[in-house]
């Protein structure tokens, strides 16, 4: 029944146009639309699209609500990090110097966007 659908994920921010031009900045092809009120799409590679919402009372995840798989992790935060994207430290997942996390050949880093939603680049399998 809903395995035909072209589903999508959604989650909420606090400021439509700082996310907008965060999102941009993450080199995200993004767009304001106007449904029930404004909203930002992320296209993302193959068609698929996050949708980001208003919310007032906006809360964010205590969990990582978006991931980016990157054939290059160390390379990406160096990318991101000269691009003012500060990233994550968590003392239990061993995160290095530069935020990142290895277990054997799997790489990965956290960081947040302006309303604070968990974001990840994770080595592409």
């Amino acid at each position: 029944m809903l395995g035909q659908t072209k589903a999508f994920s959604s989650f909420s921010t606090n400021d439509i146009q700082e996310a907008k031009a965060f999102y941009e900045k993450l080199g995200l092809q993004v767009k304001i639309e106007n449904r029930m009120d404004e909203m930002l799409i992320i296209e993302l590679n193959g068609g698929h699209q996050v949708l980001l919402y208003p919310k007032s009372n906006h809360e964010p995840a205590s969990f990582t609500v978006l991931n980016f798989p990157v054939p290059d992790v160390e390379k990406t935060v160096d990318e991101l990090t000269a691009k003012g994207i500060r990233f994550e430290q968590y003392q239990e997942l061993r995160t290095d110097e530069k935020g990142i996390s290895r277990i054997g050949d799997f790489a990965v880093a956290w960081f947040k966007d302006p309303s604070g939603n968990i974001l990840s680049i994770l080595k592409d399998q």
